[in-house]
């Protein structure tokens, strides 16, 4: 991480993130969820223009929904985004909910437990769906070795509490960049998990499909998997209808074939599940260019 001092935006924007977290930390568990929720959805949403982004990829995605629809979704997918960034930021209330009710499910996990056995490596295809850090939670709370990679946050100074706020909830973490995917692949090689998401728009990636439409998405995850040797699985924190509960579902391991067929299985099992919950999935995204 940078010792550079950051610039005066960016301390100004976290000075204004930390001051609403402390004020909605005062609440307890349960309403200092929905209430983050409540402020991304009717406060920041639309000042960021969130909306006009969510309703154009509806556009694209979901041309079918009425009126109705995608009002209740401008509302619901921010008010998912700021209760799973509550979560991240409520430690061990959070954790400690997840590992206490295990919510680990689906086809899947039946593999997942033969792989800890073996001492397998494992890539966990995760997207930007829920809340992806339950999963981890729930994986870290069988004692299982689950590792992340992320993306260092532009702001320099939310990053400064951001690593460790999500340090917090499982380990190890690798950064991207030369000396984090060292490590990462290190991690991988001696039998490690490794949750990578796929959902977002790559430059490099192939062109694949999702809602049927073509977008570019990354091959890692498949390559990494073939290279490896390491099982291949979708996995997702699902939140439940009382806005604070998981269940964690393992879909089925993704067979082997190319790399671009891997991930296009990956894209229609989450296009499946992006259905099924349409206000869970961050639609936020440039997904379509």
């Amino acid at each position: 991480m940078s010792d550079e001092r950051p610039g005066l935006a960016d301390r100004l924007g976290n000075a204004a993130f930390l001051a609403l977290m402390g004020a909605v930390r005062l609440l307890p568990y349960e309403r200092r969820i929905p209430a983050m929720g409540w402020i991304f959805s009717r406060l920041l949403a639309p000042v960021a223009g969130w909306r006009r982004r969510i309703r154009a990829n509806l556009a694209m995605a979901r041309p079918d929904l009425s009126e109705t629809e995608i009002a209740a979704l401008l509302r619901a997918v921010p008010d998912n985004a700021g209760r799973s960034l509550a979560e991240i930021y409520s430690g061990e209330d959070f954790t400690a909910r997840i590992h206490a009710s295990d919510p680990l499910e689906g086809p899947g996990l039946p593999m997942l437990e033969e792989a800890f056995a073996q001492g397998r490596p494992v890539i966990l295809a995760c997207a930007h769906f829920g809340n992806y850090d339950a999963m981890r939670a729930a994986l870290a709370g069988r004692g299982w070795p689950v590792g992340a990679l992320y993306r260092p946050m532009n702001n320099q100074a939310f990053n400064r509490h951001y690593v460790p706020a999500i340090t917090a909830i499982a380990e190890p973490l690798f950064p991207r960049g030369r000396a984090g995917l060292a490590a990462m692949l290190r991690f991988l090689k001696g039998g490690g998990w490794l949750a990578l998401g796929f959902d977002q728009f790559d430059h490099d990636g192939a062109e694949l499909r999702f809602f049927d439409l073509p977008t570019r998405t990354v091959l890692t995850p498949a390559e990494l998997a073939l290279r490896y040797d390491a099982v291949l699985v979708p996995i997702a924190g699902i939140r439940l209808p009382d806005g604070l509960r998981f269940r964690v579902h393992v879909g089925s391991p993704v067979a082997k074939g190319s790399p671009a067929e891997m991930m296009q299985a990956l894209n229609d099992d989450l296009e499946m599940l992006v259905r099924q919950h349409m206000d869970q999935w961050f639609w936020v995204h440039r997904r379509w260019k």
